[in-house]
């Protein structure tokens, strides 16, 4: 019973779908950070031995199981087997579905940080996570070190 308001449209499922396994490594970290992601989140991990065919089968049931009509498509690597089988569903007309490839875990949690929102925002909410957390980072002194001029050091080699 809705007390005559309308009902908050389902949020988007997300489909992690890569080589195994990365696919359940990354639900396990979905669930560290947002426990109970679940029940709207769900890893397909794909072996060697799987077929484009395969993927698209399971990928499809998965979707199903998540009870998702709407859903954002996640994979690691563009044109790989877990692509492939993912990009067959697209075409699917009773699917709203977007594909991103390139999965990272900054990706992830910005994705369901957002999950909300509509479809077409997660997607470029998750890519500009997955985008910022690529850093190169420099080395870095320990922590409480300062810096003093190696002249007045006698033993320069030592790092504590």
């Amino acid at each position: 019973m809705n007390n005559g308001r309308p009902s908050a449209p389902a949020m988007p499922a997300i489909l992690i779908v890569a080589h195994a396994p990365l696919a359940s490594a990354l639900l396990a970290v979905a669930a560290h950070v947002y426990p109970g992601c679940e029940a709207q989140v769900a890893a397909l991990d794909v072996g060697a031995q799987d077929s484009v065919e395969q993927v698209d089968a399971a990928a499809r049931a998965a979707l199903q199981r998540l009870g998702a009509t709407e859903a954002l498509l996640l994979t690691d690597v563009a044109n790989a087997t877990p692509c492939n089988g993912l990009q067959r569903l697209l075409g699917d007309p009773a699917l709203k579905l977007r594909l991103l490839s390139g999965v990272n875990v900054p990706m992830l949690w910005r994705a369901l940080c957002y999950r909300e929102r509509p479809l077409d925002e997660i997607v470029r909410r998750a890519i500009d996570g997955a985008t910022m957390g690529v850093l190169h980072l420099s080395p870095s002194r320990p922590q409480h070190q300062n810096a003093e001029n190696p002249g007045d050091d006698p033993n320069p080699h030592h790092d504590q």
